[in-house]
C-alpha cells in the first residue's frame, strides 16, 4: 500500500466513484460498498497511495428533502443549506466506505488505515455562475412550497420546469483543495483517504472575518473537483468510474463506438466537436484532458464499476495519455 520512496513503479491514484456506488436508503447503501470493497482493495497493489472521491447528488437530496418537509410542518425547522448538506454528506458516505474497506482489510489482515476528510474547495468570489445561479438541486416544490421556502430564504432562487419549481445554484470552477495538506499527511502515513466527497464544500475569502473561509450555496462539478484533487496532490493517475464501460464516440446510436487508448490531442478534437454529453461524459473527459496537460506524463482511465480491478490497471477503458 502507501509507501513514502517513490519508485519508477509508484503510483498515486485518485479514484473517482460515481453515482453507482451509491444508493439513496442507508443501508442498501452500505450493503453496495461492501460489494465494491474486495474489487477495490484487490485492484490496488503494495506501490500505490489512493484517494477516493465520491458523488453525492442523491444524497444531497434526501438531506434537504427531509428539512424541506420538516420546515413544511414546522416553521421553526430550519432548511439545511448546502454547506451543510455538503458536510453531511461528505461524513456519512465517507463513513460507509470506512466502514466497508475496514471490514474487507480486517478479513484479509491488511494492516492498512482509512480516513475522510471533509473538504473544503476554494472559488473565486467573482466566478460568473455566482451571478447567474442556473444548477437545480434539491426536490421539486409546489407553488405554495416555494413561497413559503422564499419567504423564509429570500436570497433563494427558484426555476420552474414540467415538474414544479426547484431552487437553483450557482457551480463555480474549483481552484484549490483547502485541506491539500492534510490529504498528503495521511498518504505518507498509509492511509487510503477519502476526500472532496460531491465535489467538496465551495467556500470563498471573507474579507469581513480576516480572509477566513466561509462556505457558500453552491455546487462544484464533481468530475472537475476530481481533476483538481488529483492535480493539488500531485497524482499520477485519475480513474473514473461509471455506468460505462468506455468513452463512445456517438453515443446511443446505431454507429456508437467505443474508445480505448487515445490520445489527448484526438480526445481533445473529439470534445470540441460535441462528441459527449454535456452533463453526463463531458465534464469526466475535460477534466482528463485538463489533468494530462498539468503533467504530461500522466494517465486517466475512465471505465465500469464492476470492472473496477482492470480499470485501476488501464484495462478494459478508455486510457487516455499523451
Amino acid at each position: 500500500m502507501p509507501v513514502t520512496d517513490k519508485s519508477t513503479s509508484f503510483k498515486r491514484v485518485v479514484i473517482s466513484l460515481g453515482g453507482l456506488a451509491l444508493d439513496n436508503a442507508l443501508d442498501r447503501q452500505l450493503t453496495r460498498m461492501r460489494e465494491i470493497a474486495p474489487a477495490l482493495l484487490r485492484a490496488i497493489n503494495n506501490d500505490m497511495e489512493v484517494i477516493i472521491t465520491h458523488g453525492n447528488g442523491h444524497q444531497i437530496n434526501m438531506i434537504q428533502r427531509a428539512f424541506s418537509v420538516a420546515a413544511s410542518e414546522d416553521p421553526k425547522v430550519p432548511v439545511a443549506d448546502l454547506p451543510e448538506c455538503g458536510a453531511m454528506t461528505e461524513s456519512y458516505i465517507g463513513y460507509h466506505l470506512q466502514q466497508a474497506l475496514g471490514a474487507e482489510m480486517h478479513k484479509g489482515d491488511k494492516k492498512w488505515h482509512v480516513a475522510t476528510v471533509v473538504t473544503q474547495i476554494e472559488v473565486e468570489p467573482d466566478d460568473p455562475s455566482l451571478a447567474n445561479p442556473s444548477k437545480g438541486v434539491g426536490p421539486h416544490l409546489t407553488k405554495d412550497q416555494r413561497d413559503a421556502q422564499a419567504k423564509q430564504h429570500p436570497d433563494f432562487r427558484f426555476a420552474k420546469d414540467e415538474r414544479g419549481y426547484r431552487r437553483t445554484v450557482a457551480s463555480p470552477r474549483p481552484r484549490k483543495i483547502v485541506e491539500s495538506e492534510s490529504i498528503l499527511n495521511l498518504l505518507d502515513n498509509d492511509f487510503i483517504v477519502i476526500a472532496c466527497g460531491g465535489g467538496g464544500i465551495p467556500v470563498i475569502r471573507d474579507s469581513d472575518d480576516y480572509g477566513c473561509y466561509k462556505g457558500i450555496p453552491a455546487v462544484i462539478e464533481k468530475d472537475y473537483a476530481a481533476e483538481l484533487l488529483g492535480d493539488n496532490c500531485d497524482a499520477d493517475v485519475l480513474v473514473f468510474l461509471s455506468d460505462v464501460d468506455h468513452v463512445y464516440k456517438n453515443f446511443g446510436r446505431k454507429n456508437q463506438e467505443a474508445i480505448g487508448d487515445i490520445s489527448v490531442s484526438k480526445l481533445h478534437r473529439l470534445a470540441d466537436a460535441g462528441q459527449f454529453g454535456k452533463d453526463t461524459m463531458e465534464p469526466k473527459v475535460r477534466s482528463a484532458l485538463r489533468f494530462l496537460e498539468c503533467r504530461p506524463d500522466r494517465e486517466c482511465y475512465i471505465g465500469l464499476l464492476d470492472d473496477i480491478e482492470d480499470v485501476i490497471q488501464g484495462r478494459n477503458c478508455t486510457r487516455i495519455h499523451y
